[in-house]
């Protein structure tokens, strides 16, 4: 017999994570995921549906472009399935795509890189406040840079996150870290083949303690061999959004033209 497969959906979406616990559906809890379940089920009528994300941003963060696939029974051309979830979704979260594919498709699981920005202002601002994170010292980005270029490669992360070793794998593939000085803008790039738990922030957080001299580049290897028992400095949530998810035949897109800001 022909197995019947439900038709799935990849939805490109952004999100202003500001007032939400994070990605992940929550009892009690606002989030990203949880909210469209509630406009599907608005919409569609149904509660049988697979909403599944690429990456499972925390509480705070926000999202230029995260993927999730949904697998759900409707006849809705996709153009107006983007439409009519956007009535439905609240002013922070945006679905910006919506295109059918093979039902084998998984967000999650075919991603192969994902990219993340992250956003330090050398100004107090006003009217940006959720999206960057002051550092009033004087940051040397020349070292932020030399320390950086330590991390890229394949190595065990567990220094920088607050995963369980115990419980999962800490290898990851780091293809880069960039630093960009736009105005009063540093904008950290960071593009890995996927990431732990609070791990960009407290990449950030650790190449802060360099560019204000309080570390030199070189005491990053010895804070990677220290694994679990290294020291944590962990940037805000605020700062940090997930850019862009790469999929097999994609170029992986590195410099300055290369990814997107919010508009702020």
């Amino acid at each position: 017999t022909t197995r019947y497969y439900m038709p799935r959906f990849k939805i490109t979406l952004e999100y202003d994570g500001t007032r939400f616990s994070g990605w992940q559906v929550q009892k009690n809890a606002k989030t990203i995921q949880g909210e469209f379940f509630k406009a599907c089920e608005a919409l569609i009528g149904t509660k049988t549906f697979e909403f599944y994300g690429s990456s499972r941003t925390d509480s705070g963060v926000h999202a230029l472009e995260q993927v999730a696939h949904l697998e759900v029974e409707t006849l809705i051309p996709p153009h107006n399935l983007r439409i009519k979830l956007n009535d439905e979704l609240p002013n922070e979260i945006s679905v910006l795509n919506v295109e059918k594919v093979s039902p084998k498709f998984h967000a999650r699981f075919d991603a192969t890189a994902r990219s993340y920005v992250y956003l330090i202002s050398r100004r107090k601002t006003a009217f940006a406040k959720p999206y960057v994170w002051y550092v009033k010292h004087e940051l040397d980005t020349v070292a932020m840079q030399a320390a950086a270029r330590i991390l890229e490669g394949f190595h065990d992360f567990r220094s920088f996150t607050a995963d369980d070793p115990e419980e999962k794998s800490m290898d990851v593939e780091m293809k880069f870290i960039d630093l960009y000085e736009l105005e009063d803008l540093i904008v950290v790039h960071v593009v890995g083949s996927h990431f732990l738990w609070k791990m960009v922030r407290r990449i950030v957080g650790a190449l802060s303690e360099v560019g204000r001299g309080n570390m030199k580049p070189s005491e990053i290897i010895a804070m990677m061999e220290a694994g679990k028992e290294a020291k944590q400095f962990s940037a805000p949530a605020n700062g940090l959004f997930l850019e862009k998810v790469y999929y097999p035949g994609e170029e992986v897109l590195r410099g300055e033209e290369a990814f997107k800001l919010p508009v702020l």
